[in-house]
């Protein structure tokens, strides 16, 4: 009897339990599942991205360390739109074209406005790095206590429907709690990817940031030369 009940319990599909579920049930699956495919949608665009701006990360600082003339780089780089290492450089580069075209006479305060401007650029691009990682730590977080209270609402209408058939046997049991336990695996099945990968790319992105802020304290102290050099020129 035990095994037939078994038998009759595992032969219950995935899709069957769904769809033996209650409304509330239902609800909570469909919005994990929902939430589970755009935090996989997250991490493969996340992912390309980051591969995408490390690789322009190399490219620009090949160009900028080739001796080429910080002017020529300029032109080049201000007639398109720039991120990373290109928007601060050409922030900065503004900066100091501005300041010397209204006759700049002061190296401390141009040095403030162009250290402002390349901090502007660098927050608005770890903004865009850091753009939805948001989301996947909450699934991450908030996903295994959703499953559970689509677990916790299915076991209860289960139980209520056993009190109302008054009959306890395993193969009216089963699959009631299978259903409801769904709802929790589909929770997991949504946070341990959003967990895993918000680690992953929050560190790819405090990398990248790291290398942002090295590149913008460089350029700094370059132009800080330059300008003790410009300034300090007899007239």
């Amino acid at each position: 009897m035990a095994q037939e009940a078994l038998s009759a319990a595992g032969s219950v599909s995935l899709w069957d339990l769904f769809w033996q579920a209650g409304f509330v049930v239902k609800l909570v699956m469909i919005g994990l599942l929902a939430a589970s495919i755009w935090s996989w949608a997250i991490i493969i665009d996340k992912t390309m991205r980051y591969g995408a701006f490390r690789r322009q990360l190399n490219r620009f600082e090949s160009h900028f360390w080739s001796g080429q003339s910080l002017e020529e780089l300029y032109h080049t780089l201000s007639e398109r739109r720039t991120n990373g290492m290109g928007a601060l450089f050409v922030a900065a580069m503004r900066e100091w074209k501005k300041s010397f075209e209204k006759g700049a006479r002061s190296p401390i305060g141009l040095q403030a406005r162009i250290e402002k401007a390349m901090d502007v650029t660098l927050a608005r691009e770890m903004d865009n790095l850091e753009s939805r990682l948001g989301f996947l730590a909450t699934v991450g977080s908030a996903a295994p206590f959703v499953g559970l209270f689509g677990t916790v609402i299915g076991i209860m209408t289960s139980f209520q429907a056993i009190a109302g058939s008054q009959q306890t046997s395993l193969a009216v049991v089963a699959p009631g709690i299978a259903e409801a336990l769904l709802a929790t695996a589909i929770g997991l099945v949504a946070a341990i990817p959003a967990v895993v990968a918000y680690n992953k790319l929050s560190a790819d992105a405090g990398k990248l940031g790291m290398r942002l802020e090295a590149f913008a304290d460089e350029f700094s102290a370059i132009l800080s030369r330059q300008i003790d050099e410009k300034l300090t020129q007899p007239r």
